[in-house]
């Protein structure tokens, strides 16, 4: 089973049931990747999530994670920095390498620099990409 990070936009993205990436979400409801996060990602999730909707729907979508036999909870230990123009995406980064994810989901152009690190390498896919994998 596939590995993955998540970052926030793209989470907001898969939640509506009347989204475009809706079938992310049900895919890991249905256990279908696991979604590796540590407590400063889904800190940020609360965060953004309680922006832009309800806190009742914020809470959910945290509790579901959290509950959800596929989320690898990873502590990462070591800060890589590798993200200069954005030092808040980091802790994505930081997450999949500690959790030797197979890739990071994102369409942030900021994470776009890791195509130019050989060491950690870690593999970034656009929304669309992943869902089409997704639907394969």
């Amino acid at each position: 089973m596939n590995r993955i990070v998540i970052d926030t936009n793209c989470l907001l993205a898969s939640v509506s049931r009347r989204g475009n990436y809706y079938a992310i979400w049900r895919a890991f409801q249905e256990g279908r990747f696991t979604l590796c996060v540590s407590n400063e990602i889904l800190q940020e999730y609360h965060e953004i999530c309680t922006q832009k909707m309800p806190i009742h729907i914020a809470n959910r979508i945290i509790e579901v994670i959290l509950q959800a036999p596929n989320t690898k909870l990873i502590t990462p230990y070591y800060r890589f920095n590798m993200i200069q123009a954005d030092a808040d995406d980091n802790k994505f980064v930081d997450c999949a390498i500690a959790a030797q994810a197979h890739f990071v989901v994102t369409n942030d152009t900021h994470f776009d620099v890791l195509q130019q690190i050989p060491f950690p390498h870690v593999d970034i896919i656009h929304l669309d990409d992943f869902l089409r994998l997704l639907l394969i």
